[in-house]
């Protein structure tokens, strides 16, 4: 794949976005001129990758990002603004920019359009991520040339490593509405400064993990830890 490297500046491109009912065109200085920002691609809105877990895991970690000077995280996708809003309010992503790159200019002169034919889907992004210092790449975090839909190495908590050098543990959490040890369990994350994807659960899914029969069920980095006892004891020892 032919795409820009380290070094060479993002293409200069229009960007036509809307908020609420007015257009606005917002181009690549917009975006990106005097900031040091995350930008992740990917192939498509509401797609399962990415919607279960490339945004998601971006949102969490947001903090952490502006933590190490990173002024703005991007979404982009070939896909148009009235897509993308509504994409990020289904996935309950307010701190990401969700840029519309509807006719795939910039991923074009990035290097990254592709055919997804295949699946119906036209011309879409290959899945990379990069850090971009005022309009100039700094790194690159691009996913393999196999088939499917790799993904590996464009994911938040590689870039992230890349920029800190601190793992952030991936903490779920396994909840239902009105409970009080669920709401214990979200407070002790926050007070520990720790982002956490949160599972609506039912009596069929917590028989499936073994031990458990209450809320909430933590998992950190795929491992069980318990209920929020089980959390705030594991909290203490980090």
């Amino acid at each position: 794949m032919d795409h820009l490297n380290i070094g060479d500046r993002v293409p200069d491109v229009t960007f036509h976005t809307r908020t609420e009912h007015d257009w606005a065109d917002k181009t690549t200085a917009d975006y990106f001129a005097g900031k040091r920002v995350v930008v992740f691609s990917l192939p498509g809105a509401f797609t399962p990758t990415c919607s279960a877990s490339h945004v998601p895991r971006y949102q969490e970690l947001k903090p952490q990002f502006s933590a190490v000077g990173i002024d703005d995280v991007l979404c982009v996708s070939v896909n148009d603004t009235f897509v993308m809003n509504a994409w990020q309010d289904a996935e309950g992503a307010p701190d990401i920019t969700f840029v519309p790159d509807g006719n795939g200019e910039f991923t074009d002169k990035m290097g990254f359009l592709v055919g997804k034919e295949d699946l119906g889907f036209g011309k879409r992004s290959w899945r990379y991520a990069m850090v971009v210092n005022d309009g100039v790449i700094e790194q690159f975090f691009v996913e393999k040339e196999v088939p499917g839909d790799p993904f590996s190495v464009s994911d938040a908590d590689t870039v992230l490593d890349w920029l800190d050098g601190t793992k952030v543990p991936d903490v779920a959490l396994f909840t239902k509405p009105g409970c009080s040890h669920c709401a214990r369990a979200k407070e002790a994350l926050t007070d520990a400064g720790l982002g956490y994807a949160e599972l609506s659960t039912s009596p069929r899914i917590l028989r499936a993990i073994p031990g458990a029969g209450t809320t909430p069920q933590v998992f950190v980095d795929g491992a069980h830890i318990g209920g929020a006892d089980e959390l705030v004891a594991w909290l203490a020892t980090r």
